[in-house]
């Protein structure tokens, strides 16, 4: 099963905007780790959007 292109570019998108990875460090990450920083990134940007 592939993962797709479109999906893939956006999480290392994220990831990378958020916490200054290079490309080959977020395409070595398993994809259910890098689904877990871009939702951990996630929470982090509404808590801090909520004011808190």
């Amino acid at each position: 099963m592939t993962y797709a292109a479109d999906a893939l570019y956006e999480e290392v998108a994220y990831v990378a905007y958020h916490l200054h990875w290079d490309l080959d460090t977020l395409l070595d990450l398993e994809h259910p780790l890098r689904r877990r920083f871009v939702a951990e990134v996630g929470a982090i940007n509404q808590r801090i959007n909520a004011g808190g």
